[in-house]
């Protein structure tokens, strides 16, 4: 038997034909295509070599047989070299097959895995099988080496970045081997490593990397590599195949303790019983029923915010309750910690629901570098309870710090900027400590090592550095604080703003001119122009600038939003879409009709809210979801959603009726629910001095009688806040008729003095109306506003017709068992109910 490549080379060229060479593999050091292995299962090695022929390829396999070398099988090749040939049992344990790379390319080779049969050689290798680099081995499972020998493809895609694939031969084809992952990935891993070292601005890169990581069972370290990766400005290989990536890595991870976002998103119904709030999956069907009434996001840890029965609770991506709603509000988490606030007052809570604070405080901060804000009244020691004194609390809830400051800002890289008493600021760490004191009337939040300060009341505001010495001399009538490198300030001494941009020695970058500027994060501004100059609290329409302040587009934008992963969202000339860093659109990504903002989702879709509507759409631009904008009710009726937006300022959602018998009496009832909804004579072109909103939904529905309440929400530019408007149209759906509060009772009854009396005792004795103005109220009017429920009539109030801004739309509720001998229960008004 030859023993070496010397013997195996003089032996197969005596069977070559006349003119045939012997290839020459040159990788990984250059020897001749020849090689000996048991192909047959014989227990006799095989010899395989292969030689070219008038520019052709052919294999060629001899078998030893009663005692001399022969020939026993034969095949054309293809391409024009050979990269590998070796053999391996990988059609099946135990039997070794041919592996042959036929080079086709300069880095790409053709794979063949023979298997002996008794028609000859056939090769069980699709025919676009290819690879740049290739390992076959038999690989480790779970459960160990199972004999069968798996191939790893490394594919070239750009640069030296290649796409890896482990493939095991089963039921006829060959498939992904995913329990060898961790046993082979750790090496693609250890190559990505080095070029994303060697190479950190390759986007390319770190998505391998972010893969390899994933694939080979380290989710934790492939979660900041893939958001490198959706980092750069052209994510490679597109933004959805990372954020994808980055949801299998998340939900991976969700797996243990660690945190994970369902692939869930927040989506209401319009319902008889009022908007309903669920979640829909990522091709837009229902996965959790809206039950609902208001629903958020699903946060990193897998939790989200929802409200049932005027409270709020968290529930998992089961729709199981991780915490009762029992709070009247909960803030999103921040460091695993989440503020929550019930009728005593703020609490700190953990992951799992658990109240990490004691007794309730009158307010706490979100958990920001470790620490929280709170704060207490009547900490002065003056006893007057609308004093506040400040304090820091830590993730365990503790008192670390205790309140003893009269202004106090978040951590910030292990700092905090607090005021001790008038002219008395400090700097302070973690655990208290005075780092710096600073004499001044006010200074702000650090950024970038310089706080604004001021050194009068009322004065010009600059920047001093952290041990206090002035940096930027005072100079602005706005100063917000620095974030690399520059900050914005504004040096209008009238309304009329000029804001601008400086860099850490004081000098403009971008000079103050502009009605607004924002930062946007990821080193962009968005600069804004006056609509009209006179008028500058009108707004401004928004150009991009870069952080030197070069203009990256024009003044377009009505809306911008801030940077995530090099895209911001926009709106402009009654579309939305997104942006790239550079202020022109985004490729490859869908524009929306309507003014608002679009968000990329995890799992891929694009959360689209404009014109004060949802829908989601996937990366085409395609709607797998929207709100619907009919609302069923007992067949025939239905109430239908109609759209009036005659000006960009000016939009009402407004309800239309349908099903009704009496046509006429239907178009009576519609053109009312306009009127009621403020459908008006806006002019298109004309920017107004204010802004108007209207919506609606069923408050009430029941046999015959149909109740809308219909909000509405005014808006003067310039203004501290706007004024909402809240009516509701209660009708029969029979004959159309639209019910006055009179309606419900008999005829000739003094409603209006029994009533009055009812909600005067409810104010007097009921605590929760203590913020009702002394001396307001001295009853209620024969057409005050009202609505009703199954069980009782509701009486309410405009906001400052008896108590504050604040307060709302007061209500007064009466049950119907209180006030049951004055109402008309023959009356057309209670049987539309009350059949």
């Amino acid at each position: 038997m030859p023993a070496n490549e010397t013997q195996l080379t003089l032996l197969v060229s005596t069977f070559l034909p006349h003119g045939a060479q012997l290839v020459t593999i040159e990788k990984p050091a250059p020897h001749k295509a020849i090689h000996f292995a048991d192909l047959t299962g014989g227990g006799i090695p095989e010899i395989a070599a292969v030689y070219r022929l008038n520019d052709e390829l052919h294999l060629l396999i001899l078998t030893y047989r009663e005692g001399v070398w022969q020939k026993a099988a034969a095949a054309k090749g293809a391409g024009y070299g050979v990269t590998l040939l070796s053999s391996a049992p990988v059609l099946r344990a135990g039997l070794n097959n041919l592996i042959v790379g036929w080079q086709v390319g300069s880095i790409w080779s053709k794979l063949s895995v023979y298997e002996w049969t008794a028609e000859g050689l056939k090769d069980a290798a699709p025919a676009d099988m290819s690879y740049s680099y290739i390992e076959v081995e038999d690989m480790p499972g779970a459960a160990g080496r199972d004999g069968q020998a798996e191939a790893a493809l490394w594919i070239h895609d750009t640069g030296e970045a290649y796409r890896v694939e482990v493939l095991r031969w089963n039921k006829g084809t060959f498939v992904p081997a995913p329990d060898v992952y961790p046993y082979y990935f750790p090496r693609v891993v250890r190559y990505y490593e080095a070029m994303t070292h060697r190479h950190p601005d390759y986007t390319f890169y770190w998505y391998y990397l972010a893969d390899a990581r994933y694939r080979a069972g380290m989710p934790e370290a492939a979660l900041p590599a893939v958001r490198k990766a959706l980092s750069f400005e052209t994510p490679y290989p597109s933004r959805d195949k990372l954020l994808e990536l980055q949801w299998r890595i998340l939900k991976t991870l969700g797996g243990s303790d660690t945190p994970r976002i369902p692939a869930l998103y927040p989506a209401p119904l319009q319902t008889a019983s009022g908007r309903k709030w669920g979640y829909i999956g990522p091709d837009g069907k229902p996965v959790i029923r809206p039950v609902y009434e208001e629903a958020a996001d699903f946060q990193e840890n897998g939790l989200a915010v929802v409200g049932q029965n005027g409270k709020y609770g968290l529930i998992d991506g089961n729709a199981r309750f991780v915490v009762p709603p029992v709070y009247e509000s909960i803030n999103p988490f921040s460091e695993h910690r989440a503020v929550v606030i019930d009728k005593e007052g703020f609490r700190l809570i953990d992951e799992k629901g658990q109240v990490l604070t004691g007794p309730a405080y009158p307010f706490i901060a979100n958990m920001e570098d470790g620490r929280a804000v709170f704060y207490v009244t009547g900490g002065d020691g003056s006893g007057d309870p609308g004093t506040s004194r400040y304090g820091y609390l830590d993730a365990e809830g503790r008192e670390v710090i205790p309140a003893r400051y009269g202004e106090a800002n978040d951590f910030d890289d292990g700092k905090a900027v607090v005021k001790i008493r008038d002219n008395d600021y400090a700097l302070i760490a973690p655990d208290g400590r005075k780092l710096a004191s600073y004499p001044y009337a006010y200074v702000g939040p650090h950024g970038d090592g310089l706080l604004a300060f001021q050194q009068t009341s009322g004065g010009k505001y600059g920047y001093i550095d952290e041990r206090g010495k002035v940096a930027i001399p005072p100079s602005f009538t706005t100063a917000l604080p620095f974030h690399d490198g520059r900050a914005i300030v504004n040096t209008a001494e009238d309304y009329k703003w000029t804001y601008g941009v400086i860099d850490k020695a004081g000098r403009f970058v971008m000079e103050p001119a502009y009605n607004d500027i924002r930062d946007l994060g990821e080193k962009q501004f968005a600069l804004g122009r006056a609509v009209d100059p006179e008028q500058p609290f009108l707004g401004s329409v928004y150009a991009i600038a870069d952080w030197n302040g070069a203009l990256l587009s024009d003044f377009v934008y009505d809306e911008v939003s801030d940077f995530e992963d090099g895209l911001a969202s926009v709106s402009g000339a009654g579309r939305t879409y997104f942006i790239n860093r550079s202020g022109k659109p985004a490729p490859g990504y869908p524009r929306v009709e309507g003014s608002g903002s679009l968000t990329l989702e995890p799992g891929g879709l694009i959360k689209a809210y404009t014109d004060r509507r949802l829908a989601y759409l996937n990366r085409a631009g395609k709607v797998v979801w929207r709100q619907n904008t009919v609302i069923p009710l007992r067949p025939p009726y239905a109430v239908k959603e109609l759209k009036y937006k005659p000006n960009p300022d000016y939009l009402v959602y407004y309800p239309q009726v349908e099903g009704m018998q009496d046509k006429t009496g239907q178009r009576s009832v519609n053109a009312k629910l306009k009127e009621l909804s403020r459908v008006i004579p806006v002019p298109a072109d004309t920017k107004l001095d204010y802004s108007y909103s209207g919506d609606f939904e069923v408050a009430f529905y029941k046999e015959k009688l149909l109740e809308l309440e219909l909000n509405g929400y005014h808006f003067p530019f310039g203004a501290a806040h706007g004024m909402p408007s809240k009516t509701y149209a209660i009708l029969n759906l029979e004959n159309g008729r639209m019910y006055a509060l009179k309606d419900l009772f008999k005829p000739g009854s003094d409603y209006v003095r029994i009533l009055s009396g009812i909600v005067g005792r409810q104010i007097k004795e009921d605590p929760q109306y203590s913020y009702v103005f002394p001396d307001s109220y001295t009853g209620i009017k024969p057409d005050q506003p009202f609505y009703v429920t199954e069980q009782a009539l509701h009486l309410y109030f405009l906001p400052y017709d008896i108590g504050p801004y604040a307060a709302g739309f007061p209500v007064f509720n009466i049950p119907f068992s209180e006030i049951g001998a004055i109402i008309d229960k023959e009356g057309e008004f209670w049987k539309a109910f009350h059949a």
